[in-house]
């Protein structure tokens, strides 16, 4: 099936390791659908959580649809997760450990689908932080330098 990015969150790579991913459908209603598909979304502050059984995603902003009235829902309003039960209880298993955490990566088109992939993040310390740029800063200037180099 052909998949078409719709957006990503920015500070998902840089805040936390992620150790693992698992895709998720999201219930949406009928404007959101359509500030979807003018790519209308932010990731940035969001995240997930699991409460009484069910996967749950808080913070993703979808703009309301400008032609949508009295239709349009809450941006901010927490969206459900589709998940099946093993899933969720796999989640809930690792998210009760110590340090991990649920954390939207990107959303996107799956077919007429929309999913969001989820990661199963562990929080970086800032030393890790630094570490991480340095290691990008270095790999640039050995990219940029590799470059002039080549005859």
């Amino acid at each position: 099936m052909n998949t078409k990015l719709i957006a990503k969150n920015p500070t998902a790579y840089h805040n936390y390791t992620i150790e693992d991913k698992i895709e998720a459908g999201i219930v949406l209603y009928g404007t959101e659908i359509k500030s979807i598909r003018n790519n209308k979304v932010n990731l940035k502050d969001s995240y997930a959580y699991i409460k009484n059984g069910e996967a749950f995603v808080s913070g993703m902003h979808i703009s309301p649809y400008e032609h949508g009235n009295i239709f349009n829902k809450d941006p901010l309003r927490d969206r459900k997760l589709l998940l099946n039960k093993r899933e969720i209880n796999k989640l809930f298993g690792l998210v009760q450990q110590k340090g991990y955490s649920l954390v939207p990566i990107s959303l996107y088109f799956k077919g007429n689908l929309v999913k969001l992939d989820l990661g199963i993040g562990k929080g970086k310390k800032l030393y890790d932080k630094r570490q991480d740029i340095a290691k990008k800063d270095a790999e640039k200037q050995i990219a940029a330098n590799l470059k002039y180099k080549q005859y």
